[in-house]
């Protein structure tokens, strides 16, 4: 399997290594790994993992220990400037092999295709900078450059994202 795989399977089944929504921390770190960073923060938890960033929030109002997964995105825009090996958490690259830095999405929408799902532009939350896919019978949405030089400088980083990268796949 490839990281393409990887991607399409996330939003077409909104699962990282048999983990989702509703999952609690635990069941995370049991598929990631230990290593992350867990930023606490108005009740809530987000947990880094580079590459993967889940959030959490209490099961039950008043029961801050049980938490279980709300949210959870796959950044892809990291790769492009972070390519250490931490970046990618080691299960996955075990499962997935090398991740390269950039996912173009015409290629990512044809491995979601294959599995038979559509894509469809979401319009309430595509900007000029940034559109939006929804992937049909999945929470999955993806955020694709539309604007590599969103503030009009002129001068975009030649090593920088394009038009058509894939920025995340977020999964709400």
């Amino acid at each position: 399997m490839s990281a393409l795989d990887f991607y399409a399977h996330v939003a077409a089944c909104g699962e990282v290594l048999g983990v989702g929504l509703g999952a609690d921390p635990e069941a995370w770190e049991s598929a990631l790994g230990i290593t992350y960073l867990d930023v606490p923060g108005g009740g809530l938890l987000r947990r880094d993992y580079g590459l993967v960033e889940i959030n959490f929030s209490p099961d039950r109002p008043g029961r801050q220990r049980q938490m279980s997964c709300f949210g959870f995105g796959v950044k892809t825009q990291r790769l492009l400037y972070d390519q250490s090996p931490s970046t990618v958490p080691s299960p996955l690259s075990r499962e997935y092999g090398k991740f390269a830095p950039r996912v173009p999405f015409k290629e990512l929408q044809t491995a979601i295709r294959a599995l038979g799902h559509t894509i469809e532009l979401d319009e309430h939350n595509t900007s000029s900078d940034m559109n939006c896919y929804r992937v049909s019978a999945s929470a999955a949405r993806i955020h694709v450059v539309a604007d590599p030089d969103p503030y009009g400088s002129g001068d975009p980083d030649p090593d920088g994202h394009r038009r058509g990268d894939v920025w995340s796949v977020d999964v709400w």
